[in-house]
């Protein structure tokens, strides 16, 4: 009796196989009902329809391009996270009031997000990009809707998250980045683009900030992964917006809105760039270092091209003033940060991880051999930015150490020369 009961439960080989090709053909065709593609292969998360990046396992196919993400069969949606939805009606705390060309930008924003479209906030760094989406924040969320704030970046994503708490005291603020996941609902989410995974379908308001940044421009994983997390409209912010999204709005289908003052109406740092070999470059950048930090009490950002350049230099510049030095690889960057922003450090040696988002009141910035490939117009721009944003000191310096002449730097230059002007016009 207890043999015949074995035996019957056995699978032949037989049945088993049909049963894999059974959901590898159902799989297929419910790919190719939902896509219309002519492989029938179809990714939910990250849209890839390119069979050569379809894995096949147990007869069963799985998209391989967004597989750092988890696997997930073609064909197949996925579920979406099931987030607490609040209705909120309040207004913003703010530490300054908006100027009115701020107030004027904000009410833009919102009107085009009433009308069903997608806005893009074109502004100088240090503008106020953050202050101008909290008009629409309120509006979301008086109607119930959920609001996810999307950077490319840890390091701004804890930033801009202790920002909207303090404008928010009365709501749930969470950032989910690397080393913050445990705890992924909230009333506002502010996260890094790639854990937009997590919130497929969720948010009826996406703002995707700094969308031309490292690592999401030009990333097809990340931008569909991030337009499938929407299910309502996006309000995209940039100071160096992309050729993408200029397309986009040249096309209809997204409306542009520029501010390019900053609340204390100052201009814009437009960089001094010299010129010679690099020894010497390193010198005359040490003796203005000596000027800033020793007889001006100054804060300095000093970007390298390298991280190989930036031991160097840090080891350099300690012998004569607190440095710090951050980078990608760097293990405790919390720890850096702070304390560069309580003063500890007045100097902190950096790569282009530095080169948005970060504000650091009445900071000078340096780059050193900015005419190496790795610097371009926008991560320039951006570098800049990080001079002159405080209300009480709104002015500072901004020099480009440069071997030999760039046309990067010279766009950056030439760029934020017209945002100057335009400004002024405005």
């Amino acid at each position: 009796m207890n043999q015949k009961r074995k035996e019957t439960g056995k699978r032949s080989p037989g049945l088993l196989q049909k049963t894999r090709t059974l959901l590898m053909e159902n799989q297929e065709e419910k790919s190719r009902k939902q896509d219309g593609t002519e492989s029938g292969l179809y990714c939910h998360r990250c849209a890839n329809t390119d069979p050569a990046y379809f894995g096949k396992d147990h007869g069963l196919y799985y998209c391989r391009k967004c597989l750092d993400f988890g696997r997930l069969p073609a064909g197949v949606p996925v579920t979406p996270a099931r987030l607490s939805q609040r209705v909120w009606k309040g207004s913003p705390v703010l530490e300054f009031e908006l100027t009115p060309l701020q107030k004027k930008a904000s009410r833009q924003a919102l009107e085009v997000l009433q009308s069903g479209r997608d806005a893009l906030i074109f502004a100088a760094a240090g503008a106020g990009k953050t202050e101008i989406t909290l008009e629409s924040i309120c509006w979301a969320l008086s109607l119930g809707k959920k609001v996810g704030f999307a950077i490319s970046r840890r390091q701004v994503v804890v930033e801009i998250a202790g920002r909207l708490k303090k404008n928010f005291p009365e709501l749930s603020v969470i950032a989910v980045c690397e080393g913050f996941t445990e705890i992924t609902d909230a009333d506002l989410i502010v996260c890094t683009t790639h854990q937009l995974y997590r919130y497929a379908g969720c948010f009826d308001l996406l703002i995707l900030d700094e969308l031309d940044a490292f690592p999401y421009a030009g990333n097809e994983v990340l931008e569909n992964i991030a337009a499938a997390s929407c299910r309502g409209n996006r309000l995209m912010l940039s100071a160096t917006p992309d050729e993408k999204s200029l397309q986009q709005v040249k096309e209809g289908r997204m409306e542009i809105i520029e501010l390019f003052s900053r609340p204390h109406g100052k201009p814009l740092c437009v960089p001094q760039i010299v010129y010679g070999p690099a020894l010497i470059l390193f010198v005359r950048s040490l003796l203005v270092l000596f000027r800033l930090v020793r007889q001006e009490n100054r804060q300095v950002l000093y970007y390298v091209p390298r991280k190989r350049d930036g031991a160097k230099v840090r080891a350099i510049l300690s012998l004569f003033f607190p440095t710090g030095w951050i980078s990608s690889s760097s293990s405790n960057k919390d720890e850096i940060m702070d304390a560069f922003r309580s003063g500890k450090t007045r100097v902190l040696v950096c790569t282009t991880l530095l080169e948005r988002g970060i504000t650091v009141p009445s900071v000078q910035v340096m780059v050193y051999l900015a005419d190496h490939s790795v610097f371009t117009m926008a991560s320039l721009i951006q570098i800049f930015g990080r001079v002159g944003r405080s209300m009480k000191d709104p002015h500072g310096l901004g020099i480009c150490y440069c071997r030999k002449k760039s046309r990067e730097v010279q766009r950056c230059v030439d760029q934020l020369n017209w945002m100057n002007e335009s400004a002024a016009g405005a």
